[in-house]
């Protein structure tokens, strides 16, 4: 209870704190348009065209293709702590003295080498005015603070960074690409060209984008012997290490340390919640196949679990507020004895869900709700089980040699057929990435590929 207030309040507190800068943003906006009215300004601004990226609608307020407007007027407010940028387009934005201070580019402020903030926040007055505001001849932005140290700002740099809501929501999507297409059993899994991918730019970023967007991107034509995923993560960064090693052999196995390792059903999962920050990225190469059975079969689970919100939100309640006990104990690259906790599905603090935590083969027995929590729990993720397992949510497809499977293990939930192990032993060799690794790469792709927009 404690913890729900303790969230309520945050909320409370975020959303005022908004509240008050869209108040002193429009305040600043009606300045901006009653001077160009005093003015005598004649021109009509032109219409925009708004960019929809899913449900959201996002304004023009991130530079627009063949290059950001230049700097009609740049002037200090004052009162509101804001400087006031009008852009030769019309449009105005507004950024807080303190922040632009903090964000002074200069080599003094900034090691240009890195790209990193040298100014210390010890050293920042975060009450600062400013005592002059100016465009230069080159269409920079100029202030000189009251200490008189000068900070010169690029008109695309502090487009980039308008604070309006739209710009700020467009921005995050560019960095981030946060917007899912969600699907069902009906979906046509993207195939890609296994060398094409390696040593192509376009289409190594036309997988990323796919597999950001879709969650799974089948790759084909991958040589029939080890060391592929390891080959294939070199496009990216590094691979990974967990306890199962740098890459690890999915075959059923003696004595086997992990059910997967095992010929029998695999039910859909995610991949090691038994830790508190799970591989983001899975890849799954297919060296030999089993005669009998053997088929994978993947789910979307952001697209159940936004079903389970709508059709049963106090289940969607439950899994996203309790946290569940992982474990995982054996030997393999290490030997190891893992614990985590983890809520079945997380979501960001704009309620998106972000990772599903699932493996009822690691699910501890130790439970740690109180007693009148625990059927609650087991009747939610029953009924989210049940969900994912309804022949209109999954995908079966049969693997063959060469072929690879890399998809969002945050996201997906994956699982196999029972296959009949006889003299030709199913052999899959995995491995996994972290997010943090695979959009670096993306981004640095999308910049090589597109350029600097």
């Amino acid at each position: 209870m404690c913890l729900q207030k303790d969230s309520l309040l945050f909320t409370a507190t975020r959303h005022t704190t908004e509240l008050t800068f869209r108040m002193l943003y429009s305040l600043a906006r009606f300045k901006c348009s009653l001077l160009q009215v005093l003015k005598g300004a004649s021109r009509t601004p032109r219409p925009i065209t708004v960019p929809r990226f899913g449900h959201q609608t996002l304004a023009a307020a991130l530079p627009a293709v063949g290059g950001s407007p230049g700097v009609r007027q740049a002037r200090a407010l004052d009162h509101e702590r804001l400087l006031q940028v009008q852009w030769d387009d019309g449009a105005c934005s507004f950024y807080p003295f303190t922040w632009l201070r903090d964000n002074c580019q200069c080599p003094l402020c900034t090691l240009q080498s890195a790209q990193a903030r040298s100014i210390l926040l010890t050293d920042l007055d975060v009450h600062t005015g400013v005592d002059q505001v100016r465009v230069t001849d080159s269409n920079k932005v100029s202030i000189t603070w009251p200490d008189q140290h000068n900070s010169e700002f690029e008109p695309d740099w502090l487009k980039k960074r308008c604070f309006s809501p739209e710009a700020r929501q467009a921005r995050q999507e560019e960095l981030f690409l946060n917007e899912r297409d969600f699907w069902d059993s009906g979906l046509q899994i993207p195939t890609l060209d296994f060398k094409e991918v390696l040593h192509d730019d376009k289409a190594a970023l036309d997988w990323l984008m796919t597999l950001r967007r879709l969650g799974i991107v089948y790759l084909k034509g991958a040589p029939v012997e080890q060391g592929q995923v390891a080959r294939l993560s070199q496009r990216i960064g590094y691979l990974r290490l967990t306890f199962y090693g740098h890459t690890w052999q999915v075959q059923d196995k003696p004595m086997a340390n992990n059910i997967a390792y095992t010929s029998g059903k695999l039910s859909l999962h995610t991949d090691y919640p038994a830790l508190h920050h799970p591989p983001g990225v899975q890849f799954l190469h297919c060296l030999q196949q089993a005669q009998q059975g053997g088929e994978s079969e993947v789910v979307d689970g952001f697209h159940v679990a936004e079903f389970l919100r709508r059709e049963h939100p106090d289940a969607f309640n439950t899994l996203t507020s309790l946290r569940v006990d992982f474990t995982d104990t054996g030997s393999d690259y290490c030997d190891f004895s893992v614990q985590s906790k983890n809520r079945i599905i997380d979501v960001d603090n704009e309620g998106r869900v972000v990772r599903i935590n699932y493996n009822n083969a690691t699910r501890d027995s130790v439970l740690d709700l109180p007693l009148d929590q625990v059927q609650s729990f087991y009747s939610s993720l029953k009924t989210f089980v049940e969900l994912m397992d309804q022949p209109e949510n999954v995908v079966t497809y049969r693997m063959e040699p060469g072929d690879l499977v890399t998809f969002d293990n945050w996201r997906l939930l994956h699982g196999r057929k029972r296959y009949v192990s006889h003299s030709s032993l199913r052999h899959l060799e995995g491995a996994y990435l972290d997010w943090d690794e695979v959009m670096s790469r993306l981004r640095i792709l999308r910049k090589a590929v597109h350029g600097d927009s």
